[in-house]
């Protein structure tokens, strides 16, 4: 499935799971395939970034083929396992951020 047709797609599983009428079951296999599609749209983004990426235009008009480095997830999707540090300024309120 093409980039687009997997954007497509995961529009109207968004649209699906806003609706109250579905079962929990629907909504599970909708989200399943909504992830699913995501990892596809991921991939195929990929993919085009790095042919795009092996060709640099130069100043001069030349085009360069470039090595490319593989790049992990997007920050926005992957989980952080750094711990969040607090100060007193970002404490909840009606705590006391000494403890």
């Amino acid at each position: 499935m093409t980039f687009e047709k997997n954007l497509e797609r995961l529009e109207q599983i968004a649209t699906s799971l806003d609706r109250d009428e579905l079962s929990l079951e629907q909504a599970l296999t909708l989200f399943e395939e909504g992830i699913a599609k995501l990892k596809e749209a991921t991939a195929e983004l990929a993919k085009a970034e790095g042919r795009v990426a092996k060709l640099v235009e130069k100043a001069e008009g030349v085009f360069e083929v470039v090595e490319v480095q593989a790049r992990s997830a997007p920050a926005d999707i992957e989980e952080s396992s750094a711990p969040v540090k607090r100060d007193a300024r970002s404490a909840p309120a009606g705590k006391n951020a000494r403890g």
